[in-house]
């Protein structure tokens, strides 16, 4: 069974827009692409042929990807959220106990994740560790580098 995929309302629609504008258009642009590689002549020493086709199977399977993750999504939505535990959703404010660094997070599905630096995913080491837990916890986070952290779960907003 595929693992459920938790995700905010607005991540859900910029997937499933993104599925149609594959489907749509994307295919539609690699199909004309093949159609006119195909008039040059030979496939076999064809190079736009054999780059449309490969980009053809990468939309494919981008497509079969964002279909499974939409079919295994569990949409959050932030009107039931609590702030009595750390969820996908919530902020959570967390201290380093070894250092003493105070840092805010929001807690993103891996299918949400990008390149901002205040989310973290619910399957990245810390992420992973504070899911649950409440305000006051301490959680111990193994990290990649095989040290342990431990953390101290300040406060948990919306």
């Amino acid at each position: 069974m595929a693992k459920e995929l938790v995700m905010t309302l607005a991540s859900y629609k910029a997937l499933e827009e993104e599925l149609e504008q594959l489907k749509v258009e994307k295919r539609q642009e690699i199909a004309e692409k093949i159609r006119i590689a195909r008039g040059f002549g030979d496939l076999s020493e064809n190079s736009e042929y054999d780059e449309a086709k490969n980009e053809q199977a990468l939309v494919e399977a981008r497509i079969v990807k964002l279909e499974e993750q939409l079919k295994n999504a569990k949409v959050i939505s932030y009107d039931h959220l609590s702030t009595s535990e750390v969820s996908v959703g919530t902020t959570v404010k967390i201290k380093d106990l070894e250092f003493g660094d105070v840092e805010s997070y929001r807690l993103v599905s891996a299918v949400e994740s990008g390149s901002d630096m205040s989310t973290i995913t619910d399957e990245s080491p810390v992420g992973a560790a504070v899911i649950g837990h409440k305000e006051g916890d301490v959680v111990e986070v193994k990290l990649p580098s095989g040290d342990t952290a431990r953390f101290e779960i300040m406060e948990i907003s919306i």
